[in-house]
């Protein structure tokens, strides 16, 4: 009997180790795919939002004011 047998773990808690191991490795991948995700849609928006503000800036720039029409009159206009 030495220290490595005597405190050594069971077949079980080894196996129960290497799954929780294994768990959060596929874990912490997913977390940062989904975080990379995230920032990459949350930069997308946020051009598209920039982009937006300038498209209605230059469209409010360029389009010229309209007039009102002036209303017709419904009686003639006496000739004389």
């Amino acid at each position: 009997m030495n220290k490595n047998t005597v405190f050594r773990p069971s077949k079980a808690e080894t196996k129960a180790e290497s799954t929780n191991t294994f768990v959060k490795a596929i874990i912490e991948g997913e977390t940062a795919t989904r975080e990379a995700k995230t920032a990459r849609l949350r930069a997308a928006r946020a051009e598209r939002d920039a982009n937006a503000k300038i498209n209605e800036e230059a469209q409010k720039a360029s389009s010229p004011k309209k007039t009102p029409r002036k209303k017709a009159s419904s009686k003639p206009k006496p000739t004389s």
